[in-house]
């Protein structure tokens, strides 16, 4: 898949390699996150429906979507709650960007139940909504990666020590491993 100015842009899932830094990674899939947005709004735009392209947000967002939310919920924003000075102020951030996980999360659902249901049923045109869905759910994300990426990570960067990062990382391995695990599982009981 390609953006604007030719330059490939991938959904991809990163290395495994990189979760031994956990920060970097989050800031790569910050990245997939922007790729995912723009996905979005070409979906939004295009006058004929792309169900490959449909099929691997719907993917997306259902999976490495999902376990970044879960990544910064339970594992990042905790932590750094915990190693914050007060003079970081750092509280309120972190309860805007929990409002904003919680919004990506309802319009991600509205967006996964419309592409399956679309691809499901080729023939009945995209609607309106599915199209505003996607729209704001990528207005909604790039700013929210402006604030982690601005606020979040450096901060995160200068609080957590070597014994956070590893904990950080062995939680987000864990996660992957057992998203995997569970697929697997899915497969074979599949006929």
């Amino acid at each position: 898949m390609t953006s604007p100015g030719n330059r490939e842009q991938s959904l991809e899932p990163l290395p495994a390699r990189l979760l031994a830094q956990p920060l970097d990674f989050i800031v790569a899939d910050h990245h997939r996150h922007r790729v995912l947005c723009h996905l979005c709004e070409k979906l939004a735009e295009d006058e004929t429906f792309d169900t490959g392209l449909a099929g691997a947000i719907a993917d997306h967002i259902e999976t490495e979507h999902a376990a970044h939310i879960a990544d910064e919920e339970q594992d990042l924003f905790p932590l750094l709650k915990r190693r914050a000075k007060r003079e970081d102020e750092i509280g309120r951030v972190l309860e805007q960007l929990t409002e904003d996980h919680a919004e990506d999360e309802r319009l991600a659902a509205r967006i996964v139940n419309g592409l399956r249901r679309r691809i499901a049923h080729p023939e009945i045109p995209m609607s309106a909504g599915l199209r505003r869905t996607l729209r704001s759910f990528a207005v909604c994300e790039r700013r929210h990666l402006a604030i982690e990426n601005a606020i979040v990570i450096p901060l995160a960067k200068v609080r957590l020590s070597a014994q956070d990062r590893a904990e950080l990382a062995g939680r987000m391995t864990a996660r992957r491993q057992a998203r995997a695990a569970g697929r697997s599982d899915k497969m074979r009981d599949e006929p």
